[in-house]
């Protein structure tokens, strides 16, 4: 492992970052009114830039509030708005043209999100297309509760009992709605499983529609439909456009078709328009963002001048060397080549361990030897494809005691499915869990809250007898279950009692088929169990089980980082989702491997192939100094009730071509 570098050097490259603007970026700062496209790779300097362009349009006497910055997040468009603060109150010895140095300047720009400002704009000029200016917002969960009471009052749940939950149909209203495709070809690409629901969906999501004009409620994706509605009508699109003399947007490769559609009203020639972005990094096609937008843009604005930013200021020229080749596979994209001025460092490592456990112990080893080398662990990152991945991992550190936070998607011990199936073990482990008992009685058809607290109350007066319990009298919809369930109980606490793995085997064949009633999206929430299948292979006994898997990995991430008075450092672990647009001295990228990387769920086609290898390059530019990849050799295969070990495929993302540009090594 090679030293790492040096304050100096590290102040070094971050005053050139902060400051200093190469020749490439000052070109971009300098341009003229006609449509401009930056590229900006990761790591060169994109926010920096659109700062500086921003700064220099004010120079030029642009009125600030002529100027319109539209961000993704509000924290980003305060961060370029600071830095443009930060830059006029440092100007250059030679007095810019107009000599206006005034601090507010940066306050005045009409900085935000594209639905901020589209609700603003509403505000002020919506009234011409019909829309009361007292209009409300709802977020993602005030829109899926309105559509749970929608649905609810259809009685669609009713008719069909396993009819998607509000969560769902939230997330698919608005994926549709993003899209702007009709709804059956939306459902029949992202959502084929809710394809036999169209018809229940058709009439909810109109009467969502007239529910929420009738009480004058916006959700988030009618922000966007209705400034795209106002920017249609002549008279009010007019008066919109007059308001700007400049448009600037931040991560165009995350814009949705809406978004674009807003962009090509407001500057229909492309005068004045400025987009940055990477289509090497647009990895949000499941929120509706797609990369057609960048990659089509110079056809949208004829004229368009494309201006690359290949500077990297984050990562070494090694791990730059790998992740060149890496994007260099992509189907289409612009052409680009990272460099550094990093030159030293040691090549990104490439390593195979014999399973997931061996690779969570090898990741953990790597980060305590890094933290002995003065690296925090906050300055250390493992980044995985889906949340589930950490499992492993999680169970190690929460061992060996190292703080963690966990960023990206619920923990699994927290999710509804696996607490379902440990509540089985927990019942079975002590009669007298009142809540893990009602959790699962819940579960049978027809067993509501109540009837659930009264045999809850009976099986405790007779001390946990399953015999007597056996008489309880139970709604007819669970009578077909309620002798397996019984049945299943005592297995579970016959004696001997089974091993650990084969008692979650014995489960999940019971609980499997009311799964698939309860929740959506079966086949993922049953891969997710099958990963305790393999946990349970590791424990002697049940109770042993449960007290690693409830006391070691903690409720919430952030209790990790409290639970110790002494743990002010934690470890970083996130979805690779999550970890876009931050950035680490040590990267950690695990279970590199088909299914996982690329997802086996986004194999179809070559454009969703060409996304996971987006975000595998994502992963991998994240990384300052020291970046490596792992895989399991080997993991547990579940077919049926019968466990096996089957090899698993190194990502083909890694291809030997590739993987030249690695240290290869076994743990």
């Amino acid at each position: 492992m090679k030293k790492a570098p040096t304050k100096s050097e590290v102040r070094h490259v971050t005053a050139r970052h902060a400051g200093e603007l190469n020749a490439t970026q000052q070109q971009a700062v300098r341009h003229g009114r006609s449509p401009l496209l930056i590229i900006a790779g990761a790591g060169t300097g994109k926010t920096l830039t659109l700062a500086h362009r921003t700064t220099h349009l004010i120079a030029e006497r642009v009125p600030p509030h002529r100027i319109l910055l539209l961000t993704f997040t509000r924290r980003a468009a305060e961060s370029i708005l600071h830095r443009v603060q930060t830059i006029r109150s440092h100007p250059p010895a030679k007095k810019p043209k107009g000599g206006n140095n005034d601090l507010a300047a940066a306050h005045k720009v009409w900085g935000g999100t594209f639905h901020a400002s589209g609700a603003r704009l509403l505000r002020i000029h919506g009234a011409a297309i019909g829309v009361d200016p007292r209009f409300t917002i709802h977020d993602q969960t005030d829109a899926a509760d309105l559509l749970d009471v929608i649905r609810t009052e259809l009685k669609l749940a009713e008719k069909r009992k396993d009819f998607p939950k509000k969560g769902t149909c939230q997330t698919t209203h608005s994926g549709w709605i993003n899209s702007g495709l009709k709804l059956e070809a939306f459902i029949k690409a992202s959502y084929p499983w809710c394809l036999k629901y169209l018809e229940g969906m058709q009439r909810l999501f109109q009467a969502y529609a007239e529910r929420k004009r009738q009480q004058n409620i916006f959700d988030f994706d009618d922000l966007l439909l209705y400034w795209d509605k106002l920017l249609a009508d002549p008279a009010s699109g007019d008066a919109v456009r007059k308001r700007f003399d400049y448009v600037l947007v931040d991560e165009y490769q995350d814009t949705n078709p809406i978004q674009s559609r807003i962009l090509q009203q407001l500057r229909p020639d492309g005068t004045g328009l400025t987009v940055v972005g990477d289509d090497a990094q647009s990895i949000y096609s499941f929120r509706g963002a797609t990369v057609r937008n960048i990659l089509d843009f110079p056809k949208q604005f004829p004229g368009t001048t494309i201006i690359k930013l290949e500077e990297n200021y984050r990562s070494t020229e090694p791990i730059l060397e790998a992740t060149n080749r890496i994007i260099a596979q992509v189907t289409e994209g612009y052409g680009k080549h990272l460099r550094s001025s990093r030159t030293e460092g040691e090549r990104p490592r490439l390593v195979a361990c014999a399973d997931e456990y061996a690779e969570a112990r090898y990741v953990v080893e790597q980060i305590l030897e890094h933290q002995k080398t003065a690296i925090p662990l906050q300055h250390q990152a493992v980044l995985f494809r889906a949340s589930h991945h950490s499992l492993a991992l999680e169970m190690e550190l929460a061992r060996r005691k190292i703080a963690f936070n966990k960023y990206g998607g619920l923990k699994f011990a927290e999710a509804a499915h696996v607490k379902d199936l440990v509540a089985f073990l927990r019942l079975a482990e002590n009669p007298h869990d009142v809540v893990s008992g009602l959790r699962l009685l819940k579960l049978l058809p027809g067993i509501g809250p109540k009837k659930a607290q009264s045999i809850m109350d009976e099986f405790l007066t007779v001390g946990g007898d399953l015999d007597r319990l056996a008489r309880c009298k139970v709604p007819a919809p669970a009578a077909p279950s309620w002798a397996e369930f019984l049945t299943l109980l005592r297995e579970l606490t016959k004696e001997p009692v089974p091993k650990v793995a084969a008692q979650i085997r014995r489960v999940l064949k019971f609980f499997t088929p009311l799964l698939r009633q309860t929740y959506d999206e079966p086949e993922q929430r049953l891969e997710d169990l099958r990963k305790l299948c393999d946990l349970g292979e590791r424990f002697e006994d049940r109770a042993s089980f449960l007290a690693e898997l409830t006391l070691e990995p903690p409720t919430s991430t952030q209790d990790i980082a409290s639970a110790s008075a002494q743990a002010k450092d934690f470890l970083v672990l996130s979805t690779i989702h999550s970890a876009k647009g931050l950035e680490w001295d040590v990267v950690m990228v695990i279970n590199a491997t088909e299914g996982a990387i690329p997802s086996n769920r986004a194999m179809e086609t070559s454009a969703q192939l060409d996304e996971e290898l987006r975000l595998f390059y994502v992963a991998l530019t994240r990384a300052r100094t020291w970046l490596t990849v792992t895989y399991p050799r080997y993991r547990a295969s579940f077919q049926g009730n019968w466990g096996n070990w089957e090899p698993p495929t190194l990502t083909r993302f890694l291809a030997a071509a590739v993987r030249r540009w690695f240290q290869q090594s076994n743990a």
